[in-house]
C-alpha cells in the first residue's frame, strides 16, 4: 500500500494543525534572527558576509532536506542509525494525512516542515565559529555535507521511534543534543580547521542594535521551536512555552549579575547572549522539567557558559563568536540537566539509568560531531580551499566573497 494513503482514516486536528503552522513560520524566523545576532558581533567588513552564511542555509538546507534529508532522519530506520534514502526521497510518502509513528492529529507534511526548520538553523549556528575567514563557495559544500552526515545521522539516533539514543532513553525535547551540541562542537572542530584569524580580530561589535534585535528574534522564534516540539496544541506545550521564557529571563540576568559581582559594567551584548545560553540549555528539558527546574538550569547554563568564554580567550582557539562555549557548553549542561531533572526519570527521582544514558550519549554525540566534522572540512578544503587567502581577510569578506559592502558609506573597520 502506497504510505500516503495508509493512514488516511486518521483525523487532522485543526487546532493541532494551525499551531504547528505557527510554530514552523516562528522557527523559520530563528535563522534570520540568529543572521543579526551573528552580524552585529562582527567587524563591519564582514557583516554582509555574516548575515549570508546564516541566510544561505534556508536556501541550501531546504532543497536538501526535500530530496534526501528527510528520508535520511526520518525514513525508515536501518539499524537504529539511519533512515533509508528511498523512503522519502523527494518527498515521495510524505502527504497531507498524519502518520502516527510521528503525530498522529497533523499532516505529515506539516512534521516535516517544522522538523526542517531545525536542519536548517544547525549549520547556520556553525558559522560563527569560523566567521570572518571562511570561504562562501567552500561553506556552501560543508553544509550540504554536514546536513547529510552528521545533522541527519543524529536525528535519526534522538527522535525517530528506532533510533537507537530514543530507545536507550535519551531525552532531548527540542534538539539540545541534535542542534546545539552538534553545532557547538561542529564550530570548534572548524576554529581549530582553519586556525586563528590572521590579525586576532576583536571583541568589539559593529552593530549592538543588530545584536539585540536578533536576540529579540531568536527568544521569539524560541517558543515555536520548544514549545512546538510537543506536536500539539496541548498542555505539553505550554509547559514548554513557559519553561522556555523563565530559563532564559534567568540566564540573562544571571549574565549580568556575575558581570557586576566581578566588578564590570554589565554589558548589553553579555545580557544578550546569556538570554540565548538560556535558551539553549532548556531546549532539552523544556517539556520535562518544572518552572523551578528550568530557573535552576538557566542560572546553571548561563554561569557555565560565562566562566567558558573567558577561558576561551585565553587559548589559542578563535572560535570567532563563542559558538562552542555557548551553544555547545549551554547545550551538555542542559543536555545533563536533563538527566538530574526530567519527569520520573531522571537521578532526582532515584533511578541513575537515564542520566548514565545521557552522560554516554554526549560522549558519542561529542566524538561524532566533533570528528567528523573535522573530516568534512577535509573533504571540502580538497574539494575548495576553505580559507581566504591573507588578502582577501584583511581586506574583508564583504567585499572579496561578495562585491558588496552593508551600506554605501562604510563605518570605520
Amino acid at each position: 500500500m502506497d504510505k500516503s494513503t495508509e493512514f488516511s482514516s486518521l483525523a487532522i486536528n485543526n487546532a493541532d494543525t494551525a499551531w504547528m503552522l505557527i510554530a514552523s513560520a516562528l522557527v523559520f524566523l530563528m535563522t534570520p534572527g540568529l543572521a543579526f545576532f551573528y552580524g552585529g558581533m562582527v567587524r563591519y567588513k564582514n557583516l554582509v558576509s555574516t548575515l549570508i552564511q546564516s541566510f544561505i542555509t534556508l536556501g541550501i538546507i531546504s532543497v536538501i532536506w526535500v530530496l534526501i534529508g528527510f528520508s535520511l532522519a526520518f525514513g525508515d530506520s536501518l539499524g537504529g542509525f539511519i533512515g533509508n534514502p528511498a523512503s522519502f526521497f523527494m518527498f515521495n510518502n510524505v502527504g497531507l494525512q498524519p502518520n502516527p509513528a510521528f503525530s498522529a492529529t497533523i499532516p505529515f507534511a506539516l512534521f516535516a516542515v517544522f522538523q526542517l526548520k531545525f536542519a536548517i538553523i544547525t549549520p547556520a549556528l556553525i558559522t560563527g565559529g569560523v566567521a570572518e575567514r571562511i570561504r562562501f563557495s567552500s561553506l556552501m559544500v560543508f553544509i550540504v555535507f554536514f546536513s547529510i552526515f552528521i545533522y541527519a545521522p543524529l536525528a535519526h539516533w534522538t527522535w525517530h521511534p528506532e533510533g537507537f539514543l530514543r530507545k536507550w532513553g535519551v531525552l532531548d525535547f527540542a534538539g539540545g543534543t541534535v542542534v546545539h551540541i552538534s553545532a557547538g562542537f561542529a564550530a570548534l572542530s572548524g576554529a581549530i580547521f582553519l586556525k586563528k584569524r590572521k590579525d586576532g580580530g576583536t571583541d568589539n561589535p559593529t552593530n549592538i542594535p543588530y545584536i539585540l534585535l536578533g536576540t529579540g528574534l531568536l527568544w521569539f522564534g524560541w517558543f515555536g521551536f520548544n514549545a512546538g516540539s510537543a506536536l500539539a496544541a496541548n498542555e505539553l506545550a505550554v509547559k514548554a512555552f513557559l519553561n522556555t521564557n523563565l530559563a532564559s529571563a534567568t540566564a540573562m540576568v544571571t549574565w549580568m549579575l556575575t558581570d557586576g559581582a566581578r566588578g564590570k559594567k554589565r554589558s548589553v551584548v553579555g545580557a544578550a547572549v546569556g538570554a540565548v545560553v538560556g535558551l539553549v540549555a532548556i531546549t532539552p528539558s523544556a517539556g520535562f522539567v518544572t518552572v523551578g527546574q528550568s530557573i535552576f538550569i538557566g542560572c546553571t547554563a548561563s554561569l557555565v557558559s560565562y566562566f567558558a568564554t573567558r577561558l576561551k580567550s585565553r587559548s589559542s582557539i578563535d572560535d570567532t563568536l563563542d559558538v562552542f562555549p555557548c551553544h555547545g557548553i549551554g547545550g551538555i549542561t542542559g543536555m545533563i540537566l536533563t538527566g538530574v531533572f526530567a519527569e520520573n526519570v531522571g537521578l532526582i527521582y532515584g533511578d541513575p539509568t537515564v542520566f548514565l544514558y545521557h552522560l554516554l550519549a554526549l560522549l558519542i554525540v561529542g566524538a561524532f560531531t566533533f570528528g567528523g566534522s573535522f573530516l568534512l572540512y577535509k573533504l571540502t578544503d580538497l574539494i575548495l580551499p576553505m580559507r581566504v587567502t591573507e588578502i582577501q581577510e584583511e581586506r574583508g569578506l564583504d567585499i572579496t566573497q561578495h562585491g558588496e559592502l552593508a551600506t554605501d558609506v562604510p563605518s570605520s573597520y
